[in-house]
């Protein structure tokens, strides 16, 4: 059985941290060439990436199946989530199953209780996780595994990042010439993608160790506003480690959840289907707690909570 978190770290990942170092570069150099058009172009691709992408596409959709949408939509919000420069569609799924059925405790990737660093960033920098192919990884998500747009992304997820770099560049040459071009690179890439992961990063590692929790659940989720500001809702953490599969994951009327706005408006127009949402009638329900300790696939995770709609 493969292990995961700090038992498992395997020495630096070299690749991983080079790249990591070069875009946190890139974000302070971004600083230097501010434009306002520049600007809401980056916030636009920073909801394209992490919000539509990582939090409705991987997460919502391909982790927990939290809804139904026609495959075309489903491979475009795939694509989008390959832009926040977090891995392919498997290795992403696969090993935020994992954190679901082994929830702050041993083979959990990335639990607070192990390190606040190691939670954020140090799992990713050193960790095992990263080191495992696609032949391991896709014993845990059988359903992503037998399609292969998702296995071709999964190989090729650089790609749609690099040709996003290439439209920037060559649209900031067109209006404004060479610093410009750099300068829409700086933001569009290296910056938004910066931002971006220290925000994904804080749903590991902040919202196990400080917020409010409304339900009780065996590990240490719980709901905070902030990180759910930066993160498009993904921050409503303990309602989601107690309800997995409801596509929305602020459940009361103000816990701001921008991603289940923008399913709720899939829904509107017929491009999502059997949405799942989980009801708050109780004040505390205990979510299903799994003896087994073996690295069952993908059916844990996906396994129903009581109280849906």
């Amino acid at each position: 059985m493969e292990m995961y978190g700090k038992k498992a770290s395997q020495g630096i990942n070299w690749v991983t941290t080079v790249f990591m170092a070069l875009f946190h570069i890139g974000a302070v150099a971004a600083l230097f060439f501010f434009s306002w058009k520049i600007f809401f172009i980056t916030l636009f691709l920073w909801w394209v990436s992490f919000g539509l992408g990582i939090g409705v596409g991987y997460h919502r959709l391909l982790t927990h199946r939290g809804f139904k949408t026609p495959k075309w939509m489903e491979y475009f919000l795939t694509t989008c989530a390959t832009l926040a420069l977090e891995g392919g569609p498997i290795f992403w799924v696969a090993t935020h199953r994992i954190h679901h059925q082994k929830s702050d405790r041993d083979g959990d990737p990335h639990s607070p209780r192990e390190g606040m660093w190691w939670s954020h960033a140090g799992w990713i920098l050193t960790g095992a996780a990263m080191h495992h192919d696609t032949a391991i990884l896709k014993r845990y998500v059988p359903d992503l595994s037998k399609d292969n747009f998702h296995v071709v992304l999964t190989k090729y997820h650089w790609v749609p990042q690099v040709i996003l770099g290439l439209m920037l560049l060559g649209y900031g040459l067109a209006t404004g010439g060479i610093m410009t071009g750099v300068a829409y690179v700086l933001w569009g890439i290296f910056l938004r993608v910066s931002f971006g992961l220290h925000w994904t990063w804080a749903v590991n590692s902040i919202t196990h160790v400080w917020g409010n929790r409304r339900f009780k659940t065996r590990d240490d989720s719980t709901n905070n506003w902030l990180v759910a500001a930066f993160s498009f809702g993904e921050g409503w953490h303990n309602n989601h480690h107690a309800h997995p599969t409801s596509a929305r994951h602020g459940l009361a009327w103000y816990e701001f959840d921008i991603n289940w706005m923008c399913i709720a408006t899939l829904r509107m127009f017929g491009l999502a289907e059997d949405v799942r949402v989980a009801k708050i009638a109780q004040p505390i329900i205990v979510a299903p707690d799994e003896n087994d300790d073996s690295l069952v696939p993908a059916d844990a995770a996906l396994a129903t909570s009581a109280g849906y709609d």
